[in-house]
C-alpha cells in the first residue's frame, strides 16, 4: 500500500465529531488548551481583552449557580501576574449557531458576583464594527463586567500570524498550535467563514433594483451590517495572508456611535444603491475603498495616490504608471488638478500608456493626486460559491491588491547633494572693480579690522595731547 493514502496522527483529530455539542465542547477544550500551552498565541488573544502579561490557566465548563440554577459556561480564563488577576468566563458557539441574549446576561450575572473582569463569547458571528458586540445586551449588566466577542475567524487569524510571522520561541509549542490551526481549518470543526448575506438580501437586492428601497425597510439595515461585517472578514482573511494586522478604516465618529453610522450607510443603500467600505492595510498607499453598486452590479476597488511635488504634469503622470506596470490594462486612472474643482481627467490604464497626456487638462495647473480604480462583475446570490456577492467581493478585493496597492510607493523627494568644489560657480560675471581685495580679519590673527586700528589710533592721539603741558 502507498504511503501517500495514509493519514497522519494529528493532535486535534476532527473524526467522532457526532452533533452541534460534541464540536462546541471539542473546540472549546481545544481552543483552551493551546492557550495555555502557548504562551505567545494565549498572550497574542487576551493582550486585547485587558488582561495582564502573565501565566494563563484555563478550565472548561466550570459550574455555577445563579440563585435556583446550576449553569455551566463553556470556559475559564484566569491569567496571573504576581498578585494580580484578570479572569473571564467564556461562551463558545459553532457553525450556524448564534448566540443567546438570556444565556450571556445570565453568565454576566455570575462574573458580577464572582468578581470576574470579563466575559468573552466566541462564534462564527462578525460584529459589523470592530468593539460592537453581535448580541444585544442589557447595557446596565455590563457596569462591572467587560463584554468581548470573538470570532472564529480572527483566532484563527491570530493564530496564523503568531506561528507564520511573530513567531514562537519553543519549536514544540509552535508544532501545537500548527495543529489548532489545522483543526480550525477543517470544515467539520465548526469554525466557519462568512458565507451568507442574511435573509433580507434578495429582497433588498431586488428594492434596490427596482428603486422602492426606503430608509425605513427592515432588511436594509441588516445588509449595510452584513455588509461591514464582510469587509472585516475580509480584512482578517488579507491580513492572514499578510501577517499583519489589516483593520477596517473607520473614524473616531464611526466607532463612537455605529448606529448614526449604519443609519447613514442605509440611507446612501436607498438613494445611490451603493454599499460602501474602507480598509486600511499597514504599508499601503493608501486605504483600499471598496464599492459595492447593486444597481449596476458592478464591485469597484479603488486608492488614491499623491502626486510627486516636483516635476511637470507628464512626469507625474510617467511615475505612476512606471509602477502599474504589471496591472491589467483596464485599470481606470484618474488624475486631480490643484485648486480644480470636481472630478479630473480619467482614461484606461492602456491608453495613459500609449498617451499620459490624456490625463492633463491644463499643462499650467499642477496634478496633486491620482485614483487607480479597477471594476469587476458582482455575484448575486446571497451564499458563498460560484456566483455569489460574498465570494465576488472577496476576490475583487484579493485582486487589487495583489494587482496594485502592493506595487505602489509613496512618493519621496530625492535628498540633498554635498556640493564639490567643482560644482561652485558665479551665477553671473562680476566686474573687476567691483571685486573686494580688502584685507578680512578673517584671513591671518594678525590684521585687525580698520575700525579697530582707526580706534585704537583714536585713543592714542588723545592720551598724547593729554599728556603735553598746558
Amino acid at each position: 500500500m502507498s504511503e501517500e493514502t495514509w493519514l497522519a496522527a494529528r493532535l486535534i483529530p476532527t473524526s467522532g465529531i457526532n452533533g452541534a455539542e460534541e464540536q462546541e465542547r471539542r473546540a472549546t477544550s481545544a481552543l483552551l488548551a493551546v492557550m495555555s500551552a502557548v504562551r505567545e498565541f494565549g498572550r497574542a488573544l487576551t493582550q486585547s481583552l485587558g488582561a495582564p502579561a502573565g501565566s494563563v490557566q484555563t478550565f472548561i465548563e466550570v459550574p455555577f449557580k445563579l440563585g435556583n440554577q446550576q449553569l455551566f459556561p463553556d470556559g475559564l480564563i484566569r491569567v496571573t501576574r504576581g498578585q494580580r488577576q484578570w479572569t473571564a468566563l467564556v461562551e463558545v458557539k459553532t457553525g450556524s449557531n448564534a448566540l443567546k441574549t438570556e444565556q450571556l446576561e445570565a453568565y454576566l450575572d455570575i462574573a458580577r458576583e464572582q468578581g470576574f473582569d470579563a466575559l468573552i463569547t466566541i462564534s462564527n458571528e462578525i460584529a459589523p464594527v470592530p468593539g460592537q458586540h453581535p448580541t444585544a445586551i442589557d447595557r446596565r449588566k455590563l457596569r462591572k463586567v467587560a463584554l468581548y466577542h470573538l470570532p472564529w475567524t480572527e483566532i484563527l487569524t491570530q493564530a496564523v500570524i503568531q506561528k507564520e510571522y511573530r513567531g514562537v520561541a519553543d519549536p514544540d509549542q509552535a508544532w501545537i498550535l500548527g495543529e489548532l490551526i489545522r483543526y480550525l481549518e477543517h470544515p467539520r470543526s465548526g469554525a466557519l467563514e462568512f458565507s451568507d448575506m442574511g435573509p433580507a438580501w434578495v429582497q433588498v437586492r431586488d428594492g434596490v433594483s427596482a428603486g422602492t428601497l426606503r430608509a425605513s425597510d427592515s432588511g436594509a439595515a441588516d445588509v449595510v451590517g452584513r455588509f461591514d461585517a464582510l469587509i472585516r472578514y475580509a480584512c482578517l482573511r488579507l491580513g492572514r495572508q499578510l501577517g499583519t494586522d489589516v483593520t477596517p478604516a473607520l473614524s473616531r465618529r464611526d466607532l463612537s456611535d455605529p448606529a448614526a453610522r449604519t443609519q447613514a450607510l442605509v440611507n446612501q443603500l436607498c438613494t445611490t444603491g451603493t454599499l460602501t467600505g474602507s480598509i486600511r492595510i499597514p504599508g499601503a498607499v493608501g486605504p483600499l475603498q471598496v464599492v459595492a453598486d447593486l444597481r449596476a452590479g458592478q464591485i469597484a476597488c479603488h486608492v488614491d495616490v499623491d502626486a510627486p511635488r516636483t516635476g511637470r504634469p507628464t512626469t507625474r503622470v510617467n511615475w505612476l504608471i512606471r509602477q502599474l506596470r504589471d496591472a491589467p490594462e483596464t485599470v481606470r486612472i484618474e488624475a486631480f488638478a490643484m485648486h480644480a474643482r470636481g472630478g479630473g481627467a480619467t482614461d484606461l490604464l492602456r491608453q495613459v500608456r500609449t498617451e499620459p497626456t490624456t490625463l492633463i487638462i491644463d499643462p499650467t495647473r499642477e496634478l496633486r493626486a491620482f485614483r487607480v480604480a479597477q471594476s469587476t462583475a458582482a455575484g448575486t446570490k446571497r451564499g458563498s460559491g460560484r456566483g455569489a456577492f460574498i465570494d465576488s467581493v472577496l476576490q475583487a478585493i484579493d485582486d487589487f491588491y495583489e494587482q496594485i496597492i502592493q506595487n505602489l510607493k509613496p512618493w519621496m523627494p530625492a535628498p540633498p547633494r554635498l556640493r564639490t568644489p567643482e560644482d561652485v560657480a558665479p551665477v553671473q560675471p562680476v566686474a573687476a572693480s567691483l571685486v573686494s581685495t580688502a584685507i578680512s580679519s578673517q584671513d591671518s590673527p594678525e590684521f585687525d579690522t580698520p575700525t579697530a586700528r582707526d580706534s585704537n589710533s583714536g585713543v592714542g592721539s588723545q592720551l598724547e595731547e593729554s599728556s603735553e603741558p598746558g
